[in-house]
């Protein structure tokens, strides 16, 4: 009797309502690919990868919902809208259930499964849901557990196995006395409904070996769907008869208002009681896509596709209307960058070997005034005269005209956008920049850019000698030959590169440490690992930053290390060390971010630092790294994944944007570059509201301005010098004690004292 104890204390009732983020952060997610649909209270909900989107059936507007809204970001497998009890509910991959009640909209996060250590993490996948009599039977790679919907708690688990085995169950049904459920290897098996002991495996008996993507009521009669994309209709008299051979593969088998609805990669139709069909679409002139989910509700076929979002079609008609929430093209960024009022990303990515393969053919995205303009793969070839550019994995706009940006593909060259159109691809055809021995399998391996106060373009070419090249604001192209420093003829890859207020360029070597270019001189400088010649964590540089004090900061997949003066770092016999930040947690020396894998750092307006890591998120410091300001992880934010890319900044706003390995999200920081005047400065929140406990911001400050707050009759209670273009004040005075209630006059100088500005700011405490 032991398997029935482990099925009776399999699962308890552990609910955690997640937390919603709307007031601080956005979410820029992709719905192209939607894998589940299903409808109810007058909607249509569809999933896509992490996230989901309503379409309202009568106002025709769609809603978003994602890890904004407390959704967990990770990949979602299927989900199901419970109509009698007004719940959607979401299934993952990973065994994570989250339901969204329609009274509050608030997240309830089921981690049961999820967190099962008895449940192997690649069986945990929920398949399907099937609702009766209350109870919510969940189809999973396991077996069958049973969730109450009225008290939201789990029952029983079913592992119907030979001997009480572990099998992937695709669905469930029940018709009359029975409840049928299909494997993926093992048949179909039944068992009565009514029976109070259903987690005996011997209960179960089989009615047909094989395997089978689903099993559905329809009226009243059972279907399945087998393996080989057959349909076969059972009863208990005659067995399996065969009803039908569908002509691509099986993607989506449901019974929704007694309407079957068989959706394959290429055709969707709709069966009523008796297998009669109502209607069906074998193809759209004028889309390319492939299903993978699909509903028929009310003579209307909704299709789930994988790259086009879902297109909804009314029977016997080829009227398709795309519905598509606004969007980047994908949920895998690889790389960002952002200037006022807009953000570019792209999808090409690397290994952590710097290797391409597999290519990737994917477009770009620009996030501009609200909108996002997407160029696929096949619109930038075609706009550069039929040149495909794969593996874009880099992107670089011009500070000085934001209109222009530059993207490295790691295969093909440099691609110039311009007013979000591609314009040109320079390669090997049109510039100095070469296939290194001709070899088309290595191609141009373009990666890190920056621009230098002059206006030149500064990229790193992986694999060659002239690893790195400059190309001026008039078009012209100059190569450097680095061998001289490393050898770069072999697998070697560079990573960043990043100019200094001098115009000195550094260059990360993911294997040989920190590369130092003099365009001057020409000298070149190389700084390691070792103690005496370096002091990095490890020779993989990922990140390069200078901050507003000239200072670079760097970041290894060991590390973190800041060279605070790069003065002498061409000087022969200079003894040039990067040094650690070294802080003291509970009172003991430790350094900072110590065999962290970082990806990015970035610099905020004021002189703070962002750094993104591999496997913990992103943490926020103070300009000299001695303080924890802020620290985001996918569990106490919406970060969709603890595996973030990179990060940007828009500079006029203080937004910063994480492109993580599941998703892009922005938060709305406060954080922004110093202005030229004081003609714009603004505080908020203002009024400070007694249920306000955050920072006042004070922004659109010039650089190092002092700005002091006192009180109406004069006294002092705060006073600072901006870093950047704004500072924070938290309403105390001095640190001491929150201030009371009333005006505080801001008091606003700049450095040299010739500007001045007087603010006001309302406290109700």
């Amino acid at each position: 009797m032991k398997h029935l104890l482990v099925g009776f204390l399999f699962l308890q009732a552990f609910l955690l309502q997640a937390q919603n983020f709307e007031d601080s952060w956005t979410g820029y997610f992709s719905y192209v690919s939607v894998k589940s649909i299903t409808q109810g209270n007058d909607k249509i909900y569809a999933a896509a990868e992490n996230s989901v989107f309503t379409y309202d059936l009568f106002t025709q507007e769609t809603e978003t919902i994602s890890t904004i809204n407390g959704l967990s970001g990770k990949s979602i497998s299927t989900a199901y809208y419970s109509e009698i009890f007004g719940l959607y509910i979401i299934g993952y991959e990973n065994g994570l259930l989250e339901i969204i009640k329609d009274d509050d909209d608030q997240v309830l996060k089921v981690v049961d499964i999820l967190n099962k250590p008895t449940i192997p993490p690649n069986s945990k996948t929920i398949n399907d849901f099937y609702e009766y009599n209350d109870k919510l039977y969940i189809s999973t790679g396991y077996g069958i557990s049973v969730y109450d919907l009225a008290n939201l708690e789990f029952g029983d688990t079913y592992f119907i196995g030979s001997l009480g085995a572990q099998i992937n169950i695709t669905q469930t049904t029940v018709l009359e006395d029975f409840i049928y459920a299909s494997s993926s290897t093992n048949g179909v098996r039944r068992a009565l409904v009514a029976n109070d002991n259903l987690i005996d495996y011997q209960q179960w008996s089989s009615i047909t070996n094989g395997g089978y993507k689903g099993i559905q009521t329809l009226g009243s009669e059972l279907y399945l769907a087998k393996n080989n994309d057959q349909i076969f209709k059972f009863t208990p008299s005659a067995g399996l008869e065969f009803v039908e051979n569908i002509n691509s593969s099986i993607v989506d088998f449901e019974v929704d208002t007694n309407i079957l609805t068989i959706t394959s990669t290429s055709t969707i139709k709709a069966y009523s009681e008796g297998y009669n069909l109502l209607s069906e679409i074998n193809s759209l002139p004028d889309f390319d896509y492939v299903l993978q989910s699909g509903l028929a509700f009310e003579d209307v076929f909704y299709l789930g596709t994988t790259e086009l979002g879902m297109f909804k079609v009314p029977f016997g008609t080829s009227q398709v209307e795309q519905i598509l929430p606004d969007g980047p093209l994908l949920n895998q960024p690889f790389a960002i960058d952002a200037s006022p009022g807009q953000l570019w990303v792209v999808f090409g990515d690397v290994d952590l070997n710097f290797n391409p393969y597999p290519l990737s053919e994917r477009g770009i995205s620009n996030f501009k005034q609200e909108i996002w303009t997407n160029l696929s793969y096949e619109e930038i070839t075609s706009e550069i005269g039929g040149a495909a550019v794969n593996d874009i994995s880099y992107v670089t706009i011009n500070p000085t005209k934001n209109n222009e940006a530059y993207m490295s593909s790691y295969q093909k060259g440099l691609l110039k956008i311009k007013n979000q159109v591609p314009i040109i691809l320079y390669d090997e055809t049109n510039s100095p920049i070469d296939i290194p021995g001709g070899n088309e399998a290595v191609g141009i391996r373009l990666y890190g850019s920056d621009f230098d106060r002059e206006g030149n373009l500064w990229v790193v070419q992986s694999r060659t000698d002239e690893g790195l090249i400059k190309l001026t604001p008039e078009g012209q192209f100059q190569t450097i030959d680095i061998s001289n420093i490393i050898d770069a003829v072999g697998n070697q890859a560079l990573s960043e590169v990043r100019i200094s207020r001098e115009g000195y360029v550094f260059i990360g070597a993911v294997d040989k440490g920190l590369i130092g270019y003099n365009p001057t001189t020409g000298v070149f400088n190389l700084i390691a690992e070792e103690v005496g010649n370096g002091n990095l964590p490890t020779n993989n540089i990922r990140a390069l930053a200078f901050d507003n004090q000239n200072r670079l900061w760097i970041g290894t997949t060991k590390g973190l290390r800041v060279l605070f003066s790069i003065g002498n770092f061409f000087e022969d016999g200079a003894n040039i060390e990067s040094q650690p930040i070294i802080i003291l947690e509970n009172g003991v020396p430790q350094e900072l971010l110590f065999l962290q894998s970082i990806t990015d750092i970035e610099v905020d307006g004021s002189n703070n630092k962002w750094v993104s890591t591999a496997t913990s998120g992103v943490f926020y410091f103070s300009s000299n790294g001695q303080e924890t300001l802020l620290r985001f992880t996918a569990d106490n934010s919406p970060l969709p994944s603890d595996n973030v890319l990179d990060i940007a900044i828009d500079s006029s706003t203080g937004i910063v944007y994480f492109a993580t390995a599941n998703g892009l999200v922005a938060y709305k920081g406060s954080s922004t570059a110093p202005k030229d005047d004081l003609e714009n400065v603004y505080v908020f929140p203002n009024p400070v509201r007694p249920e306000f406990f955050g920072n006042v911001t004070i922004d659109g400050l010039t650089a190092k301005a002092n700005v002091k707050i006192t009180d109406i009759t004069g006294n002092l209670v705060f006073e600072t010098t901006s870093e950047g273009g704004s500072v924070q004040w938290d309403t105390t005075a001095f640190g001491r004690h929150r201030v009371a209630s009333g005006v505080y006059l801001v008091l606003i100088t700049s450095d040299d004292n010739l500007l001045t500005k007087v603010a006001k700011i309302m406290i109700i405490r």
